[in-house]
């Protein structure tokens, strides 16, 4: 298409709020119709969207930006011909796939996942959520609040305990601040979430006594075993401000320990 800018793509995904990946091809050998500098978009549901060259370096371009998005690691990948690939990491580091395109060329392309910033979900229209809210605000996380709570006009509203409508990751972070309002059933949506990591502003004694009627409600215990209850770290807050200070500071603890995991080791091989 005359008008087709790939900016542009980059841009309207952006906007979406949905995760992709940008692949760039940066170096080329021998005869290929991919061209250095050619762009394209990886969307999270496999869609590419622009123009890399030929069927194998779509295929490959799919797999590996699929995964891109799903790890958040930035990487370098290589198609070349099946008769010179003598193993699927070349001895630069590029994650090698092999390609049966009669061209016979290479293409070196760099995948770059655009990562969203985490959704943090906080039950509850108390002090503690409301003030945990605007520092989470202040700190580039998305928002997700309970419908009527106050709170940035940015935030995302579910209704009552109901999470079904949200797009909650394992990157993602809940936090139960109802103190006293619903605390079963919004501790219970929490945990039947797909969020790894659970916080209640409570008591170790009322976060136990919770989770025991859950239990006997038939909630699985690794779905429990990933609440921390008294949310936080132990700073010495006092106020709810303090508070939901503490609170955040073990979410960003949380995320920089996932951040800086190292990656899964992992062989790949495309289906040329």
């Amino acid at each position: 298409m005359a008008d087709f800018d790939i900016f542009d793509v980059i841009d309207r995904q952006r906007r979406a709020g949905r995760p992709f990946c940008v692949a760039t091809v940066v170096r080329t050998a021998d005869v290929t119709s991919a061209k250095a500098g050619a762009k394209a978009v990886v969307t999270e549901t496999g869609e590419l969207l622009g123009h890399l060259g030929g069927a194998c370096v779509k295929r490959a371009v799919l797999a590996a930006g699929q995964e891109a998005i799903s790890c958040g690691q930035t990487r370098l990948i290589r198609v070349k011909p099946s008769d010179k690939v003598v193993a699927l990491t070349d001895a630069d580091g590029a994650q090698v796939f092999k390609s049966g395109c009669p061209s016979g060329g290479t293409v070196d392309l760099l995948l770059e996942p655009y990562e969203l910033p985490p959704l943090l979900v906080i039950f509850g229209d108390t002090p503690i959520s409301r003030a945990l809210a605007s520092h989470a605000a202040l700190a580039g996380y998305r928002l997700a609040l309970p419908e009527g709570a106050e709170g940035p006009g940015s935030a995302t509203r579910f209704p009552d305990a109901d999470l079904s409508a949200l797009p909650v990751g394992p990157r993602d972070f809940v936090v139960v601040a109802s103190q006293g309002t619903q605390d079963l059933a919004c501790l219970r949506a929490a945990l039947e979430s797909p969020a790894a990591r659970i916080a209640m502003v409570a008591s170790r004694r009322k976060a136990e006594a919770l989770c025991a009627k859950l239990a006997d409600a038939g909630v699985a215990a690794e779905r429990m075993a990933r609440l921390k209850s008294p949310a936080g770290l132990d700073i010495r807050a006092i106020d709810p401000q303090e508070i939901a200070l503490s609170v955040l500071a073990e979410i960003i603890l949380w995320r920089n320990t996932d951040r800086t995991r190292a990656p899964r080791d992992a062989e790949h091989e495309s289906r040329a």
